[in-house]
Parts: structure tokens; C-alpha cells; sequence
């Protein structure tokens, strides 16, 4: 469960009553991860390697909410759970333990969930995977693929694909929803941006460094993020450990953060903590370059811990982070004014840091 501050609303004073309830609507598969951390190496073809600590959590489109959710957001998702224990895990676990509205899953009798065990060493990651298709829930003949009507939402998150369109997106957008999307590695090694038929509906687009050099066919990923932002409106390529970098082509103002050096543990699940900080950021309508440091310090929260949706830190993680920093006596004053705009969000923080941000194992029971 998130240890998050009671009342910090990254939207207060911009709700008002004729908005839509969701904050942010999103859609895909929900995996149980299982997670073993404290291995000195990877494990040796024959042998037996032994872990020194385990975790498990939702893991997929699971990061992202629960990332979005951590921070404030009325976050709703739309999946399928199998009918198994793990399926019934990862409900519970999001529903009650970060409280994501679920109206819009359901559960597939039969079915079991999907599941990746991921290896943790040297600052990478080895994952293995298993899982199936899961039918879409029944709907009459001809009827509108799952899910076929999304929420009335602020925004909403996408993964595009080349040569597929996503129904659901379209019709997000023409209701008033702000399309948010990354993308994937593209198999077919075309790289071509007409094959994201969903790259029209949207507001923002986050692909890395690589993808985006590759679709603008350019060899400099801020010359890229300058050719993206003649298709969307909002243009922003992460550059790993360099920062990153984005183009507003409305304003025609563009902004670099570098990013914040840390001792990565496990990278699961950064990429969609980092959305997850730029999507808060701008639906509370800050200044380009907070939201790209906002981004990028929610990322360098999470990867100093294990796991995917286990590592997506919350406000208290924030409000500690910073609290913690302006101690050290030979920080870079330039550095820490450059986060000074969570002066005004964070109240003190509720304990010091480290902060344990849940319990990381399945089926705990609570004996009398």
C-alpha cells in the first residue's frame, strides 16, 4: 500500500463541478510480478543462484496506474484479471491497497494472469514472461471491442503500435480527454511515423532518445523532438541518464532538465513513472520545464527501489526527498532552484527518509 499524504491534490483549485471524476483513464494488461533482487550476478546456466530478498505486485499497465494513482490522479483502468489467486491479488492489491477504479475491468473465468519474473543485478534487469490473450468480455454480435467506451476523463494514457489503431483512443479524444502516449520497439524496422494511426489524437507523445531519432531519421534526439512536434502538439524524447528534452509547438518554447544522478537499483517500471510525473505536471498546468524535473525526480525515486509498481513513489516519498536534499551542505544551489516549485505542494514531510513504500509479497494473512 502507497504511504502517500492525505490531502495533497496535484489539480486543487482547477476542479470544478462539471468535470469529469477520472483524472486519467488507461487500458492494457495487468501481469503479476515477481521480483528477486540481491543477486551479485546473473544466474549461471546449471546452477542454483539464491536471491537475498523477493518482491511481488501488480506489474504491467499496473505500473503506470498505480504510478498516476501515487500521485493524486482519480486514475481509472480498464483490464482483464484471471479468476486465480494472482488475478484476485493484483484486484485487491489496486483496487483497495491504491485505489484505482476498476469499474471498467473484469475478471475472465478460466483465465489465469499473466506473470514475469524479473532478475535484478548490476543495475539491469532479466525478465521472463508468460501469459495468454484474454478474451474481451461478452458483448453482442458486431458489438464494439473492449474496452468500447472509456470514461469521460482529463486525459488519458496510450502505448501505440505501428499498423494498429486502438478504437478506444479516438473516441477518449473526441471527448475531451488530453491523449497522452509512448511507444514500443518497432519490430517491423520500418520506423514510420504514419503507421501510429493513433499519433493524430494525440496531445503528448514520450518515446526515448533511440525511438525518436529513428522515426524523425535524425541523429540528434533534440533535432528529433523538434521534426515530432510538427505532428503533435506536444513533443518530449527522454534521454536516459542525460535528462530530458521537450517541444511545445504551441508556445514554440522548448525545455532540457538533466536528470538527477542516483544509484539505480531496478529500472522496472521508470519509463512509466516518469509519464506518470509529466502527465500530473501538466494537467496542473506548470511550466514546461517543471514538469520535465517533476518527471524525471519521480523516475529517480523509483529506481532506487525494487520492482515496478512497488517502486512508484508518492507524495510522501517526494516531500522526504526534498526535505532530505536541502541538508546536504555542498548541494548546488542552482540544482535545488530548480526544484524549488514543490515549496508550494509539499507540506512537511510525514516521516524521514527512506520510506518504505509497500509490503512487497502476496497473500499475507492477518491473524487475530
Amino acid at each position: 500500500m502507497s504511504t502517500d499524504i492525505p490531502g495533497v491534490d496535484p489539480l486543487d483549485g482547477l476542479r470544478a463541478p462539471q468535470d469529469p471524476d477520472c483524472d486519467v483513464f488507461l487500458t492494457g494488461t495487468v501481469f503479476l510480478d515477481i521480483v528477486f533482487t540481491g543477486l551479485d550476478s546473473a544466474p549461471v546456466r546449471g546452477t542454483e543462484s539464491w536471491a537475498r530478498g523477493m518482491g511481488s505486485s501488480p506489474g504491467g499497465v499496473a505500473n503506470m496506474a498505480t504510478a498516476l494513482a501515487r500521485l493524486g490522479l482519480h486514475t481509472s483502468l480498464a483490464a482483464a484479471f484471471g479468476d486465480d489467486h494472482y488475478g484476485e491479488y493484483c484486484w485487491d492489491a489496486l483496487e483497495q491497497g491504491e485505489g484505482i477504479d476498476l469499474s471498467m475491468s473484469h475478471t475472465v473465468p478460466g483465465w489465469h494472469s499473466p506473470v514475469t519474473v524479473s532478475m535484478a543485478y548490476e543495475g539491469e534487469r532479466t525478465m521472463v514472461s508468460h501469459g495468454h490473450e484474454a478474451p474481451g468480455p461478452v458483448v453482442p454480435d458486431g458489438g464494439p471491442a473492449f474496452p468500447c467506451c472509456p470514461p469521460r476523463a482529463r486525459a488519458a494514457v496510450a502505448s501505440l503500435s505501428p499498423g494498429r489503431s486502438e478504437p478506444w483512443v479516438a473516441t477518449a479524444a473526441r471527448n475531451g480527454a488530453r491523449i497522452f502516449a509512448d511507444v514500443g520497439w518497432d519490430e517491423t524496422g520500418r520506423w514510420d511515423l504514419d503507421a501510429l494511426a493513433d499519433l493524430e489524437h494525440c496531445q503528448a507523445f514520450l518515446p526515448n532518445a533511440e525511438e525518436a531519432m529513428r522515426y524523425t531519421r535524425t541523429d540528434c534526439p533534440r533535432a528529433a523532438a523538434h521534426a515530432l512536434a510538427e505532428r503533435v502538439p506536444l513533443a518530449v524524447v527522454t534521454l536516459g541518464p542525460e535528462g530530458a528534452y521537450a517541444v511545445d509547438s504551441a508556445t514554440g518554447a522548448s525545455a532540457e532538465v538533466p536528470a538527477i544522478e542516483v544509484e539505480a537499483l531496478d529500472p522496472t517500471g521508470a519509463g512509466d513513472v516518469f509519464v506518470a510525473g509529466f502527465v500530473t505536471g501538466t494537467l496542473a498546468d506548470w511550466p514546461l520545464a517543471d514538469r520535465l524535473a517533476f518527471a524525471g525526480l519521480t523516475a529517480a525515486l523509483s529506481v532506487q527501489e525494487f520492482g515496478g509498481s512497488l517502486s512508484a513513489p508518492g507524495w510522501a516519498e517526494i516531500a522526504a526527498w526534498w526535505q532530505r536534499i536541502r541538508t546536504f551542505a555542498d548541494q548546488d544551489p542552482a540544482a535545488l532552484r530548480r526544484y524549488a516549485f514543490l515549496e508550494e505542494l509539499l507540506p512537511a514531510a510525514a516521516r524521514p527518509w527512506p520510506l518504505r513504500r509497500a509490503v512487497p509479497t502476496i497473500g499475507f494473512r492477518h491473524l487475530a
